[in-house]
This record gives C-alpha cells, sequence and structure tokens, in this order.
C-alpha cells in the first residue's frame, strides 16, 4: 500500500504563520501536524508516499527528508491550485497498488486496520465522523449498509451528519483515476476547483461500493482557533509535561501544558493548555489557551487563544495575538 498526502495549499486562514511555515508543519503539543500522520503510516507499515507540494515546497522537502529517512518520498508539484481532484490527479503515475489519501489538516484517530480486513466486495473506505454542524461539511449520505450513496456539500437540511474527514482508502485505485479524470474533464465548480468527492460519485455510479468507517478522533488544525483548541486536546490525553530539562521557577503551572526541554519560566501563570516550546523563555506573563514556539522570549504578557512564533519576542501585551516567527511586538505597560 502507498499514500499520497496533499501539501501544496497555502493555509492562507493560518496566516501570517503560513507566510514562513507550511500549514502540516504548524506544531500541536509540540509535534508538527503532519508528523502526527507520517508515524501513523510507519507504525502500519507504509513507507512509501507521494506527496503533491507547492506552497514553501523545498521548506516541505526538506523537513520530511530530515525528519523521516524512512519515508521513500515522490515529491510532485501542483502548479495551479485547482482543487482536491486536480492535486491527486498527478499522484497517478506514481500509483499503482492499494492507496492511502491523507489530507493533513487535522490530527486523527482510526483504525487503520480495516484497510486489512475490508471484504472484497468493497472498493473503497471513506472515514467519517457524526458532527452537530453538518452545514460546514460535505456529507455522507449512506445507505442502509453502510456504503456510500452520495455526498453533499454544505447541505442546508439535515440529510446527514456524517462529515467528510478527507481520509480515504481507495483498493479499486484504477477506477479511482477513472473517475478523476471524468471530473476534469467536466465543468469546475464556481471556485474553479474540481472536488475528489464527484470522483468517488463516479466510482458508486458505476457500481462501485464504497464503505463508510468511524472516526474515533479527529481534530481540526486548520485555522488558528481550532488549532489552539487541538493542542489543548492533545495536552489533556498525554502529551503535556514539564520536561526535566525545563527551568520553571515561582511560577504557577494549571495543568495541562507542555513545557519542553531548555525552556525557562520564571514568575507569573501558565496554563491551562499552553505549550511553551523548547528555549523559549516566559518571564512574570500569564499565558492560557496558546501555543509558544522554540526560542520565543515573552515579558511582562496576559494572553489568551494565542499563536506565538518561533523565534518571537513579545513584551509588555495583554490580549489574544498572533505572531509570526522571529517578530517583534513591544506593548505599552
Amino acid at each position: 500500500m502507498k499514500a499520497v498526502i496533499p501539501l501544496a495549499g497555502k493555509g492562507t486562514r493560518l496566516r501570517p504563520h503560513t507566510h514562513h511555515t507550511p500549514k502540516p508543519l504548524l506544531k500541536v503539543a509540540g509535534k508538527p501536524v503532519l508528523a502526527f500522520i507520517l508515524d501513523d503510516l510507519l507504525e502500519l507499515g507504509v513507507t512509501e508516499v507521494v506527496f503533491i507540494v507547492g506552497h514553501l515546497r523545498d521548506t516541505m522537502r526538506e523537513w520530511i527528508e530530515a525528519e523521516y529517512p524512512r519515508i521513500k518520498g515522490q515529491f510532485v508539484v501542483q502548479e495551479v491550485q485547482d482543487g482536491t481532484a486536480g492535486a491527486i490527479a498527478l499522484a497517478e503515475p506514481h500509483v499503482d497498488e492499494d492507496v492511502l489519501i491523507i489530507f493533513a489538516d487535522a490530527v486523527l484517530e482510526v483504525d487503520y486496520g480495516l484497510t486489512k480486513t475490508l471484504g472484497k466486495e468493497c472498493a473503497a473506505i471513506l472515514w467519517a465522523k457524526q458532527v452537530e454542524d453538518y452545514q460546514r461539511f460535505g456529507v455522507i449520505v449512506t445507505n442502509d449498509d453502510g456504503t456510500m450513496k452520495e455526498i453533499v456539500e454544505k447541505p442546508s437540511e439535515p440529510i446527514s451528519k456524517l462529515a467528510n474527514i478527507g481520509l480515504y482508502y481507495i483498493r479499486d485505485h484504477e477506477l479511482l483515476f477513472e473517475g478523476v479524470r471524468h471530473t476534469l474533464a467536466a465543468d469546475p465548480s464556481p471556485s474553479g476547483e474540481y472536488y475528489l468527492t464527484d470522483a468517488f460519485q463516479y466510482m458508486v455510479d458505476k457500481g462501485a461500493r464504497l464503505m463508510t468507517a468511524p472516526v474515533e478522533g479527529w481534530w481540526d488544525a486548520g485555522k488558528p482557533e481550532t488549532l489552539i483548541e487541538t493542542n489543548g486536546h492533545l495536552l489533556e490525553t498525554g502529551r503535556g509535561l514539564i520536561d526535566v530539562e525545563a527551568s520553571v521557577e515561582e511560577a504557577q503551572i494549571e495543568e495541562p501544558v507542555r513545557i519542553e526541554a531548555g525552556a525557562v519560566v520564571r514568575g507569573g501563570k501558565i496554563g491551562p493548555n499552553v505549550t511553551v516550546e523548547a528555549g523559549a523563555t516566559v518571564e512574570e506573563s500569564v499565558v492560557r489557551n496558546s501555543v509558544v514556539g522554540a526560542d520565543a522570549r515573552l515579558m511582562r504578557v496576559r494572553i489568551h487563544d494565542s499563536l506565538v512564533g518561533d523565534g518571537a519576542t513579545v513584551s509588555d501585551f495583554s490580549g489574544s495575538l498572533r505572531v509570526t516567527d522571529h517578530s517583534t511586538l513591544i506593548g505599552q505597560r
């Protein structure tokens, strides 16, 4: 089995951070979102991955090759941002067997073992999550046996609350790419994009059975507020720590927090739901629901629901903020 991971997007909802860092490399609980995905693939035994790259492609490739030498990566450039079907079409020359397609917008907890037990009568698995705010998603309408009937984008009526989350196992890859080509030959959406879900509909219309499967955990990291929420969830469920090589002096700590090696906290209060990455310094500050990047420096701040980039300096500020890498923000005392 191979995997295809589209990574070409610009991450506009996470600007200014994505001006310098690809969205999948932004960290939650001290770990890039993409790292959670690649770790799962290696545990599953998948080592061949097609990466569809675009924005900050060199940064992405260098990080993958340095951090995951066991991954045999094919890097394909998506020059035109023409949607999910356009991205997956670029992988076709490199896919000759079963394939996982994973969009790196979230931290996932799923049973990948289903790929090894799927009945021969089924062509694919679409993982999906029950949601209440179904109007925000493409939702999957199923038959009585749990197979896909259709996918409806952002329905106004509750025809289904089973949200498509961007994780798929495709056994019949030939029919998938036939569907992708059929989709690209049609007119694009009003936004000029071609959707991979239309290729799935093509497969169903051709008689293929696409099984839906439940998601045990899905934590969005595609915009600032959800990235912060996901950071907090991961701290609560095992990634919280105060490293023995961190220095915490006369500071109040409210769990869960993650204070990494080399970080220094003097005075103030940290937590809940705060990550202070390696080498950062936080002095006489109150920080909650925030991610403080590596080697950042905070002095006399009171911040909440904030993202502070690597190497940034913030002093004498109160409120919520988004500060990109190596920036300086000086408030008024």
